[in-house]
């Protein structure tokens, strides 16, 4: 089984760590960013969207971090981290699809405007899109901060794919300036994760 990915990647993270807390052995292949490989005709062939992380199985190629995730806990035998019944598989997949929606898109232009413009060289951070990202973010981690004030993990299930997701981005919670530092419930919850093998094993 391979994954495209690159180890900058957050979205390639939350794949790893699935992996890593499934035990399953993913092939890694470096896809790199700066040198715009993901817009090469033979990886424009696995996923057109021009983005990483990319699974390969036996011919089957999928992309979509959430996708993969899903998947790789579904092939695997035991795995609790996605449960089968309906109303707790129900739950993760909220907080997947919340994740995607309300929580990345302040993060990612949080993490643009403040660490990879920088590290690529294009120029400063553009204040009203930060102001924007920082809004953004604030709004949607205040709901997790406050629904982690009666939880220990994200679902009632327990530690499951929610976790390793919207956890991947944080990450870059300094270098990319996100303004969580202040959720008591939010960094309680996420120095949980860390202490994680699926975490410590998949640090870059």
């Amino acid at each position: 089984m391979r994954l495209y990915h690159h180890p900058m990647s957050t979205n390639a993270r939350r794949v790893l760590m699935t992996a890593e807390h499934l035990g399953i052995k993913l092939d890694l292949v470096l896809v790199d960013l700066a040198k715009a490989e993901q817009n090469a005709p033979e990886f424009l062939k696995l996923n057109p969207n021009q983005r990483i992380p990319v699974l390969e199985d036996e011919g089957f190629v999928l992309w979509e971090s959430y996708a993969i995730m899903q998947y790789l806990a579904d092939i695997t035998l035991g795995q609790t981290v996605y449960p089968v019944d309906p109303k707790a598989r129900a739950d993760v997949n909220r907080w997947l699809f919340w994740c995607a929606q309300d929580f990345m898109p302040g993060v990612s232009i949080l993490n643009w405007e403040n660490s990879i413009k920088t590290m690529i060289g294009i120029g400063p951070s553009d204040p009203e899109a930060v102001t924007r990202g920082e809004s953004l973010l604030g709004s949607a981690a205040g709901i997790l901060d406050e629904h982690l004030a009666n939880c220990e993990w994200i679902c009632e299930s327990g530690l499951s794919l929610a976790d390793f997701a919207i956890s991947a981005p944080l990450a870059d919670q300094d270098r990319a300036c996100l303004p969580v530092k202040e959720l008591k419930n939010l960094q309680r919850w996420l120095k949980q994760v860390q202490a994680l093998d699926a975490w410590t094993n998949t640090d870059s």
